[in-house]
């Protein structure tokens, strides 16, 4: 459970940024970290946690590891949460720009030693995902299920707590339509972005 006074960090690409404004370091954007910190904040008010997002749309870990010093290192958070993978295989079917499993993992493991090093902070690892919507992503399992076999594998490592989004996702959708739950199987919508609030929730031990 976040102890009081902590202060928890949301990282990664456009599923985390969600619109923040960059000229506000408090705004949260509109998906599921505000959500998270609104559902958390209505629970537990007297804790007075500080929740920061400092994810970037379009960002693979390679670029987690450029900006880490000042988007997470310097900001001192006691929680460390990441969602990164999704772009590190897109790029190979969008601009031939691929990023292999071993790199991936590579750069993953530096953020999180980097994370070790400096901070105290606890760590929760999202699980990139895609839904097969349109067509076209069912052929991506091929470049992203190997990362997420790593994001898996560091997990078990660094003794981070894991929210299985893509296993979640997979879920929903026998329940209702991909489209509903992100119209390109990749960018969540408002019921998708809810879906993995709850669940980071529930791994923290603090749905109500």
């Amino acid at each position: 459970m976040i102890e009081t006074n902590a202060v928890v960090l949301f990282q990664g690409d456009s599923i985390t940024d969600a619109g923040r404004s960059r000229e506000n370091p408090d705004d949260l954007g509109g998906g599921y970290a505000k959500m998270t910190a609104s559902r958390f904040e209505a629970l537990y008010p007297e804790r007075k946690v500080r929740f920061l997002n400092r994810g970037i749309s379009g960002n693979r870990a390679k670029d987690l590891v450029g900006r880490w010093k000042e988007d997470c290192i310097d900001l001192a958070p006691t929680w460390v949460s990441i969602l990164i993978g999704i772009n590190d295989c897109w790029r190979r079917y969008d601009r031939n720009d691929p990023t292999s499993r071993a790199d991936f993992e590579t750069h993953y493991r530096k953020i999180l030693d980097e994370t070790r090093k400096h901070l105290k902070a606890r760590l929760i690892i999202l699980e990139p995902f895609v839904l097969p919507t349109p067509a076209d992503r069912e052929s991506w399992r091929e470049d992203l299920d190997p990362k997420i076999d790593a994001a898996r594998k560091l997990a078990r490592e660094f003794g981070a707590l894991y929210v299985p989004l893509d296993g979640i996702f997979a879920s929903a959708s026998c329940r209702r339509e991909c489209d509903f739950w992100a119209r390109d199987g990749v960018h969540p919508s408002a019921a998708g972005h809810a879906l993995i609030a709850e669940h980071w929730l529930r791994a923290l031990g603090a749905a109500g």
